[in-house]
């Protein structure tokens, strides 16, 4: 059985952004982000937020303005705190922890292009010119804190314990337990374990 095109796009395959299923999710998203970013009641907010993502913890805090392509690929632990600004371009799966505080304008990318410029787009049977994307996840574990204007690229997984400093640019895994800043992040220091 051929795969959907969401099925593609979640496995990181080349993908049809046109693709009906595509278009609905999207459109969700923009009305249900559109709420979020609105409305000053706060039942509807709260309920525009479950609705959107795949799943919320207990005692999440979204700050501020927010933004998000699908939201359904976003799922969140308990007591997180994600700051105003953020854009989370989700189009494969992110998966927050517990306990994870993400700081005001940081940008979660899980799409990205082709080094290669001949690449980057394709072309359709009709002779028209398409964009190939490629998708990865990116997923975070628990007692993480990530410092403001803080980009993570697809594929990164970040461990459990964690602080990123703020303006880090995060393009590779980041182990538990470890203190990491700079544009590529690297490690500065080891923290102590929790216990």
């Amino acid at each position: 059985m051929a795969m959907t095109e969401h099925e593609k796009l979640l496995a990181g395959q080349e993908y049809d952004y046109r693709d009906k299923e595509i278009q609905g999710l999207l459109s969700k998203a923009r009305q249900l982000v559109g709420v979020i970013n609105t409305t000053t009641d706060i039942n509807e907010r709260q309920a525009a937020i479950k609705d959107l993502l795949n799943k919320t913890g207990k005692d999440l805090a979204l700050n501020g303005h927010f933004s998000a392509l699908y939201g359904k690929h976003i799922s969140v632990g308990d007591n997180v705190f994600i700051n105003g600004d953020c854009a989370f371009q989700d189009s494969n799966l992110i998966t927050l922890g517990d306990r994870v505080i993400i700081g005001p304008d940081t940008k979660l990318y899980c799409g990205g292009h082709s080094l290669d410029a001949t690449k980057r787009f394709g072309t359709r049977p009709n002779g028209d010119k398409y964009l190939i994307s490629v998708t990865k996840p990116i997923s975070i574990g628990d007692d993480v804190w990530i410092g403001g204007n803080v980009t993570i690229v697809g594929g990164v997984h970040i461990g459990s314990n964690v602080v990123i400093a703020a303006g880090a640019v995060v393009t590779k895994d980041v182990p538990d337990n470890s203190l990491v800043g700079g544009v590529p992040a690297k490690l500065i220091r080891e923290l102590p374990a929790i216990k």
